[in-house]
């Protein structure tokens, strides 16, 4: 399998190199596993961070969650919040949007429950993800936090997939290429 060499927050990963279809791969950034990784990108994260006020830190499940908690746990924050892909039942009367991303084939949903919405009700939100790439999840994310009556304070990822590295409206910590069939950056 073809890999590429990314060098973020000080570390270099090689990445397997994925097909999304016929005419688009990815590299497949996952920080599930890998404590330096996420340690050493909660830490840049945070310093890109610092001139923005915001009151509580939000990502969507699954792959940033282990990258936001490590976030919490530095900045000292006592509260985050996780858009969850289906509603579970200690949520009460969850909230929901739409949300497609580059790594999903199918449409899916976004939940949070009424408890959480409530708690970001007038305040200032920074969304968080691992990686950026169509948007998708991003947009998913920002809809919840207006139906919750929250303000995007900002919005990062580690990682800014593509086109997705040209948007003035992120910040993030390296641009990922995407890549033809043969392992080539496109």
């Amino acid at each position: 399998m073809a890999t590429y060499p990314m060098h973020v927050a000080g570390l270099v990963r090689d990445l397997p190199i994925c097909k999304v279809d016929d005419g688009l791969y990815i590299g497949a950034f996952i920080m599930f596993g890998d404590a330096e990784l996420t340690v050493a990108c909660a830490r840049d994260l945070l310093k890109l961070a610092e001139d923005t006020p915001y009151d509580y830190l939000f990502t969507a499940e699954a792959k940033s969650i282990p990258l936001i908690h490590e976030m919490a746990r530095q900045s000292g924050a006592k509260k985050y919040f996780i858009a969850r892909k289906g509603p579970k039942v200690y949520m009460p009367d969850p909230i929901s949007v739409d949300d497609r991303s580059i790594t999903t084939l199918s449409l899916q949903k976004l939940y949070l429950g009424s408890d959480d919405a409530a708690l970001m009700q007038g305040k200032r939100i920074l969304i968080v993800d691992d990686v950026i790439s169509t948007g998708g999840s991003l947009k998913a994310m920002e809809k919840l936090v207006e139906k919750a009556g929250g303000t995007v304070a900002g919005r990062m990822a580690v990682l800014a997939e593509g086109g997705a590295a040209e948007r003035n409206d992120i910040r993030f910590l390296a641009p990922l290429p995407v890549f033809n069939a043969d392992g080539s950056v496109k």
